[in-house]
């Protein structure tokens, strides 16, 4: 084989390995801190009663983690009516829409939307 071609071969292996690289090295980095934490909730309103999100087994093996933000509608009753995915690994993502849509807020005068930070951490 000449050594354009064994050149064009090796450039092809380094931009594959690339994307999968940054994948999982972001996944590492992204989930330093710890599962089951909430990392960040943008207001005061209390959470009463809250349940974690479920870490898929499969992507914790293969240290796949990071932080999943989704937006929170509460009703005034403390009641989450509505959860929207803003960002973060898909199926960690439905996992913690599926657990914040059974979070019971303190009550207030009027609906509020906020946003959830969730951190799935595979080291933990």
């Amino acid at each position: 084989m000449s050594s354009m071609g064994k050149a064009v071969r090796r450039l092809k292996k380094t931009w594959l390995a690339l994307p999968i690289g940054a994948l999982l090295m972001g996944s590492v980095f992204m989930g330093i801190t710890g599962i089951g934490k909430s990392l960040a909730q943008d207001s005061d309103r209390k959470v009463i009663s809250r349940v974690e999100p479920e870490y898929p087994d499969q992507l914790k093996k293969l240290y796949i983690g990071g932080v999943v933000r989704v937006e929170v509608q509460v009703a005034p009753n403390g009641t989450v009516r509505n959860v929207k995915l803003l960002g973060g690994n898909p199926i960690l993502g439905q996992s913690t829409m599926k657990a914040v849509k059974t979070w019971k807020y303190a009550p207030a005068a009027a609906e509020e939307t906020m946003t959830v930070k969730w951190e799935f951490d595979p080291h933990k």
